[in-house]
């Protein structure tokens, strides 16, 4: 295998889990079930289409049969969910199950593992394109829709992309069209939706009006979508926004005003307790750590077959994170009493370590780089006020999250946490990426299973970091539950410019 990163060799127990996680790089998964189909010796009565495609030895049918069971098995066990989102998939799993199920009577020897096969298929409830549609399902909430604190309070379930949310789209005169669309949908369906909703004439669309979908930025950026572009609702920024326009007006539009209202007020966080706030972080991104599949970061970084309908709750973590980290600096810059301010600074820096004490290593990360924000650190009147035994604890936040030589500080105190814990996930999908461009993953035309191993083994590590339930108690009183709708709903500036301009109006000659 070549690559500049090296892994042990592998072991032949955890080969199968290997290729499984990992064989959407070399083989999509539709071909990968249909190698499995062929390989399944067929019974004496036959299989669903006709003999056998080759003879087998005689005495290896058991052999065999075992040995795809194993991967069948093992296969519906790691999807899980997933299968659901995959019709033609579901179709040669069943296929291979009627074929299954036909040898129950004659191989007593395999009843266990058949019995197994037939709990994961009903768990899994798989889907063939023929079959009835599913009764309406419950429409899910993204972070910042209508923030309804009702939805806000309920506990996070994994994103699917059938899936239905609520979602704005606005007009160049900033009103906007509320539409109901799938997690997965594709521009091109978006604007139809859109183009139903406004009655937009057939006549307009020839005449070269027709609508196009741009994502807009609270700094001013944009870019137009691709009509065949999908599942871009978890692909926004923070505070960015889905217009449809001409291609007239699309010169003309400019952002929402901030949705954050940027005069001097307390905050949640002025009367909430450090511990309260931190111990609801931790909840929280708890909850939307263990939404995340695991081949949600294979496929994250390898661009899977299956496409980013499958990374919704990947992408939902990175952008909580990001938000977290504009959240320091909005409180802070938002503050405008001095000694007030210093005060807040010390509530953050409470947060980050009882966060850290948590194991909750994505908040910690989150605030510590938060803090680091160019506008927040040139404060120096605010830092100055400071507790000396506070600068010296943020110092030593500063040196864990310090990137030199790998993240090797991080690293050795990550490897010393026992779980339930939560890593700063971005670091995870930098290794990821690391391991894919620093090796091939065909060699001379055959599979290079060291990178497979590799990767396997980074994505075995999440598996580790969640074999143990996250157990915080958290009261359910009134103050409680304020706190708990703060937090998971944020208010954040992501600007920087305004930031900046903020942070001047604190401190002007600060350096």
């Amino acid at each position: 295998a070549g690559g500049a990163h090296t892994c042990p060799p592998v072991p032949p127990e955890s080969l199968l889990d290997d290729i499984v996680l990992t064989h959407s790089l070399f083989l999509p998964t539709e071909r990968f079930l249909q190698q499995l189909h062929q390989q399944y010796p067929w019974g004496h009565e036959g299989g669903l289409k006709g003999g056998p495609p080759a003879r087998w030895e005689e005495g290896s049918g058991l052999r065999r049969k075992r040995a795809v069971l194993a991967v069948l098995l093992h296969f519906l066990e790691t999807y899980k969910g997933l299968l659901q989102e995959e019709e033609s998939a579901g179709k040669v799993i069943k296929e291979l199950y009627l074929l299954i199920m036909k040898d129950t009577s004659l191989y007593h020897e395999l009843e266990d593992e058949i019995i197994k096969l037939h709990q994961l298929v009903e768990t899994v409830e798989l889907k063939v394109a023929d079959e009835t549609p599913p009764p309406n399902k419950q429409v899910k909430p993204l972070f910042r829709h209508f923030r309804r604190i009702d939805s806000c309070l309920q506990t996070r379930v994994a994103f699917r992309g059938s899936d239905e949310i609520f979602c704005r789209v606005y007009m160049p005169d900033h009103s906007y069209v509320t539409i109901r669309s799938r997690l997965s949908a594709s521009v091109q369906d978006i604007l139809a939706s859109v183009t139903e909703k406004l009655q937009y004439s057939e006549e307009q669309s020839t005449r070269g009006d027709a609508l196009i979908l741009v994502t807009m930025a609270s700094s001013g950026e944009k870019a137009v979508l691709q009509p065949s572009e999908e599942c871009v609702f978890t692909t926004l920024g923070i505070n960015s926004h889905l217009f449809a326009c001409t291609r007239d007006t699309f010169d003309s539009l400019v952002p929402l005003p901030e949705e954050i209202q940027v005069v001097p007020g307390d905050t949640e966080i002025h009367r909430a307790e450090p511990e309260d706030v931190a111990n609801h972080l931790t909840a929280f991104h708890w909850e939307l750590f263990r939404c995340i599949h695991e081949l949600e970061f294979v496929d994250y970084v390898f661009h899977g077959e299956r496409g980013r309908r499958e990374t919704a709750n990947l992408e939902l973590l990175l952008q909580r994170c990001s938000e977290v980290q504009h959240w320091v600096g909005t409180e802070l810059l938002l503050c405008e009493g001095l000694g007030k301010r210093a005060h807040l600074l010390k509530k953050l820096i409470k947060i980050a370590a009882i966060c850290k004490q948590n194991q909750d290593m994505l908040s910690f990360y989150a605030i510590v780089i938060g803090l680091n924000n160019a506008a927040v650190s040139r404060l120096r009147l605010t830092w100055e006020k400071l507790p000396g035994k506070f600068k010296n604890l943020f110092r030593k936040f500063e040196n864990l999250t310090d990137p030199c030589r790998n993240h090797k500080t991080y690293r050795e105190v990550l490897a010393k946490m026992k779980p339930p814990l939560i890593p700063f996930v971005p670091l995870i999908l930098k290794d990821l990426t690391f391991l894919h461009e620093g090796s091939k993953t065909l060699l001379d035309g055959l599979v290079n299973v060291e990178k497979l191993h590799c990767i396997a083994e980074k994505v075995r590590t999440v598996r580790k970091y969640r074999s143990r339930p996250l157990c915080l108690e958290l009261e359910a009183s009134p103050a409680q539950l304020q706190t708990k709708a703060y937090v998971r709903q944020l208010r954040v500036i992501d600007n920087q410019n305004l930031l900046f301009e903020l942070s001047y109006k604190l401190e002007p000659g600060s350096q």
